[in-house]
C-alpha cells in the first residue's frame, strides 16, 4: 500500500513539473515580437563640387647653383670665406698668387708704350711723305710705304692695347669672386693648392636656398587623361591663374606652410619610363627644405563640379574584377550595381558611372544585404531602434 502511494506521489511531480515548463515556453514564445527586414544604413549619392589633386614624389633642388672655379692657374695663398656660410656675389672666395701676373701686365704695357711711340714717329713721316708725293719730291712706291707703315704701327698699337686688357682680365682672376650670392659649401682645396684654369673639380659650391625647385614626375597616361577631363568640361580650372597650385609634404609626414607654383612641365616623354617631368617653385624663407629633400608634391589638377563620391567600405568587386555596390531599390529590396570608378578621393571613390544622384548606397549590414530582400533602409550612422520587449529594465525591476 506505501509503495503505490509512493508511485502517485512521483507521477504527480512529473506531471506538474511537465506543466509548468510548457507554460514557460508558451510565454516565452508569446514574448518574441514578431521579425521584420533587417536594418541596413544606406547614403544617398549627391553630386558635390570636389577639387581632384594628385600626389607625386620627387626631389628638391637649388633654385640657383653655381660651381666656383679658376679661371687662371696658379697657387691659391688664402681662402677667404667661411665653409657653410652666406656670401654675396661678387665677395672674394680666393686669391691665387698673382706675381706672374702682374709682371705680365706690366710687360704689356710696356709693348704698348712702345708701339704708341712707334706710332707717333710713322704718322710724322707719312704726313710728311704725303706732302712731298704732290710735288714729285718722293717717288710715289716710297709714299705708298709709308703710308702702309702708319697702318701697321697703328695695328701693332691695337693689339698691344688688347695685350694690355687681357693681362689686366688675368690679374683680376687671380681673385676668385662669387658669381651668385647664396650658402656655400665645404672647400675642396686649401691654402697652398695648385689650380688650372677651367679644371674640372670644382672649388666650392654656391647654392641660393630662397627658392627651391621641386622636380617631380608624372605618368604621360595620366597627363593625357587630365587634358582630356579639361577639354571635355568634366573638370574645370580653380583659378583664372595659368600655374597650378602646389603643396608640399615633407619626409616626416608634415606639411610644408608655404604654397608653391607649377612653373615648369617636360617637353619630352621619357622613354624608359613613360613619365615626364614637373618643377613647381616654392618659397624658403627660413630655408627648411635642403636640396635633395625627398618630399611629396600635391598638384591641383582642377574641380569637378558634378562629382560623385561612394565610401570604399561600400564598394566592393565582383569575380570579374568590377566595382560593384548595394543600392536600395524602388520596392525597398537589395540590388546590385556595378559602377565605374576613376580614383580615389581620400576616403572616397569617384563615381563615373552606374550611379544617379539620388540612389541609396548601402554601406552598413551588408552581411543581410542579399539582392532580392527587402531591407529598412536607414541612414547611415544612426542609432539602430531597439525592438519591443528589448529595452532594458531598470535596475529595481530586475531585482
Amino acid at each position: 500500500m506505501q509503495q503505490t502511494t509512493y508511485v502517485r506521489v512521483m507521477a504527480a511531480t512529473v506531471l506538474l513539473a511537465v506543466g509548468l515548463t510548457t507554460t514557460a515556453c508558451g510565454k516565452k514564445q508569446a514574448a518574441m515580437p514578431p521579425s521584420g527586414p533587417p536594418e541596413v544604413g544606406v547614403i544617398t549619392v549627391q553630386t558635390q563640387r570636389v577639387a581632384l589633386t594628385t600626389e607625386l614624389s620627387g626631389r628638391t633642388a637649388p633654385h640657383l647653383i653655381a660651381e666656383v672655379r679658376p679661371q687662371v692657374g696658379g697657387i691659391i695663398k688664402k681662402r677667404l670665406f667661411t665653409e657653410g656660410s652666406d656670401v654675396k656675389a661678387g665677395q672674394v672666395l680666393y686669391q691665387i698668387d698673382p706675381a706672374s701676373y702682374e709682371a705680365s701686365l706690366a710687360s704689356a704695357r710696356a709693348s704698348q708704350a712702345r708701339a704708341e711711340a712707334t706710332l707717333g714717329s710713322t704718322r710724322l713721316k707719312a704726313e710728311r711723305y704725303q706732302d712731298l708725293v704732290k710735288i714729285k719730291a718722293v717717288s710715289q712706291q716710297d709714299n705708298d710705304d709709308a703710308q702702309a707703315s702708319l697702318k701697321q704701327a697703328e695695328a701693332d698699337l691695337a693689339s698691344a692695347k688688347a695685350a694690355v686688357e687681357t693681362a689686366r682680365i688675368n690679374l683680376a682672376y687671380t681673385r676668385i669672386v662669387a658669381p651668385i650670392s647664396g650658402r656655400i659649401g665645404r672647400s675642396t682645396v686649401t691654402d697652398g693648392a695648385l689650380v688650372t684654369a677651367s679644371q674640372a673639380a670644382a672649388l666650392a659650391t654656391i647654392q641660393q636656398l630662397s627658392s627651391m625647385y621641386v622636380d617631380v614626375t608624372q605618368s604621360s597616361a595620366e597627363l593625357l587623361r587630365l587634358k582630356q577631363s579639361l577639354a571635355s568640361g568634366v573638370m574645370k580650372k580653380d583659378s583664372a591663374s595659368s600655374q597650378a597650385r602646389v603643396k608640399l609634404l615633407l619626409e616626416d609626414g608634415s606639411v610644408y606652410p608655404q604654397p608653391g607654383a607649377l612653373k615648369f612641365s617636360e617637353v619630352t616623354v621619357d622613354q624608359s619610363t613613360g613619365s615626364i617631368t614637373l618643377r613647381a617653385v616654392f618659397p624658403n624663407p627660413n630655408q627648411t627644405l635642403l636640396p635633395g629633400m625627398f618630399v611629396r608634391a600635391v598638384l591641383e589638377e582642377g574641380v569637378n563640379e558634378q562629382a560623385m563620391l561612394v565610401p570604399q567600405r561600400g564598394v566592393t568587386r565582383n569575380p570579374k574584377g568590377d566595382a560593384m555596390v548595394m543600392v536600395v531599390g524602388a520596392e525597398e529590396k537589395v540590388e546590385s550595381r556595378v559602377i565605374q570608378v576613376v580614383r580615389t578621393v581620400g576616403e572616397n571613390w569617384l563615381v563615373s558611372g552606374g550611379l544617379k544622384p539620388g540612389d541609396r548606397v548601402i554601406l552598413e549590414g551588408l552581411q543581410k544585404a542579399r539582392p532580392g530582400t527587402p531591407v529598412k533602409a536607414v541612414p547611415f550612422g544612426a542609432k539602430p531602434v531597439a525592438a519591443p520587449g528589448q529595452q532594458q529594465q531598470p535596475a529595481a525591476a530586475k531585482k
